[in-house]
């Protein structure tokens, strides 16, 4: 005989395709969307003003926008934590100087208050007449303290 303490409670119904969601799905769905932040599309474009001027005129001074969560990848190479990030970018790029013009800015918000901020345009290194084409995207995410830290940032120059 068997003994009801040893079988399996019956897998739940698979949901058949176009079928309305259940309300656990849809109270969810309605939580995430809450969570993102209203002013997803302000913060990005003034951390990107900030971001900008900041890695134009003070590069050491970037050390308070990363943390040791943090990842750059810089043309392909990637670097872990606020240290190793500050490294290359204040003596790993070749360059001593550069000025960054912004094309285009689009944020988005993410489902964990985070905002996702993707940047074209133009930079000029050492004073250089010819302006190299650029984009970067980053993940921002909120500290407990009520401030913003890059999470990601993904930087590649355009060749073509």
């Amino acid at each position: 005989p068997l003994r009801r303490d040893r079988t399996r409670p019956p897998a739940p119904p698979l949901r058949r395709a176009g079928r309305a969601p259940t309300p656990l799905t849809h109270r969810r769905r309605r939580r995430c969307r809450a969570m993102a932040n209203a002013q997803f599309n302000e913060i990005g474009t003034a951390f990107i003003a900030h971001f900008y001027q900041t890695f134009d005129t003070n590069r050491a001074a970037l050390q308070t926008l990363y943390n040791e969560r943090s990842l750059l990848t810089y043309e392909g190479k990637q670097f872990m934590g606020m240290q190793s990030i500050m490294t290359h970018l204040t003596s790993g790029l070749g360059f001593q100087t550069v000025q960054h013009a912004t094309t285009t800015t689009d944020c988005q918000p993410t489902e964990a208050n985070g905002i996702v901020v993707f940047v074209t345009g133009k930079l000029a290194v050492d004073g250089s007449t010819n302006p190299l084409n650029f984009a970067e995207s980053f993940v921002l995410m909120p500290t407990p303290e009520g401030s913003w830290y890059i999470h990601n940032d993904t930087f590649r120059l355009n060749y073509a």
